[in-house]
């Protein structure tokens, strides 16, 4: 696979409030700009005028956090109402929230959101839930959602799935695809005393599981290591093992779209632009073929 001179650009950027003016202004080359969904769910506003100029200049992803896909409780009305509308009126070129649960029940009639991306276990239950509320999704939206798996601090001792096959069997059973997080694979890795010694191996090994047909966008970010743990906390540069990792992922997916994550710490837009650059390299590397010369 090649990347064609219609489809150069394959990297965006998250679109944060520190940026919104410059990017308009300047017009940078980037393949998309990605926002958080909820962010934008109140109707009319600054906010929404914002998003609608990017979406004059640049196509637009939708990322949610709030959707809680596994939680057993379904999904929260109101949140996907908001989600539907915002669709219909941007036109995003893909829509995507993660592979978590959040919501649960506090007494027989009140349902709180924890706040956090909560881990599932993977299992046939679990399997499931999340199908049923996928369908729910998908169903109202008129298109796949993308599942992004997640970083992760707690493993479960029920799960009878590993987690590649567990992505690959949802995405069967719905026809879902996947967003694929190069760093929280890499941060899973690196917390995983078994695979500590060689956490670049262990995350290609996730990624050679991952039938390539369901990946659809891939994440790129910086991590953060406080001694005891690796935190996903998108405060940094692409760390070197990701981009080792991420090099084997374009080997394996293709020239996917691919987003710089950076949320906390934001830096200057030409910080986030270098690692536009960077990545777009890796892809061009990963994808030239290899000639083998004969010596006279």
């Amino acid at each position: 696979m090649s990347l064609h001179a219609e489809n150069q650009w394959v990297v965006g950027i998250g679109y944060r409030q520190p940026h919104y003016a410059q990017v308009i202004a300047e017009h940078p080359a980037l393949a998309f700009l990605e926002v958080h969904s909820e962010n934008f769910f109140a109707p009319g506003g600054a906010a929404q005028q914002v998003l609608r100029n990017a979406r004059e200049h640049y196509p637009i992803s939708l990322h949610g956090v709030g959707l809680a896909l596994g939680s057993a409780v379904g999904i929260d009305e109101r949140h996907l109402d908001s989600l539907v509308t915002l669709a219909n009126d941007i036109e995003p070129v893909r829509v995507s929230d993660h592979l978590c649960f959040a919501r649960a029940p506090l007494t027989s009639d009140d349902v709180i959101h924890g706040s956090d991306l909560l881990p599932p276990a993977f299992t046939q239950q679990s399997l499931d839930i999340f199908s049923n509320n996928i369908d729910r999704v998908q169903h109202r939206l008129q298109r796949p959602i993308l599942i992004e798996n997640i970083s992760s601090y707690v493993r479960w001792t029920d799960s009878t799935f590993t987690e590649p096959e567990f992505l690959n069997l949802l995405c069967e059973h719905t026809g879902c695809k996947l967003l694929v997080d190069v760093n929280n694979v890499m941060v899973n890795a690196l917390n995983d005393a078994q695979t500590h010694a060689s956490p670049v191996a262990a995350t290609c090994a996730w990624l050679d599981a991952i039938a390539p047909r369901h990946v659809a966008e891939m994440h790129l970010a910086g991590y953060c290591e406080t001694g005891k743990w690796v935190i996903d906390d998108h405060g940094s540069c692409v760390h070197a093992p990701v981009w080792a990792a991420y090099a084997h992922a374009v080997k394996c997916f293709g020239a996917i779209p691919t987003c710089i994550e950076w949320d906390t710490n934001v830096p200057p837009l030409t910080t986030l632009l270098d690692e536009v650059a960077l990545a777009t390299a890796v892809v061009r590397n990963a994808l030239t073929p290899v000639r083998e010369f004969e010596h006279a």
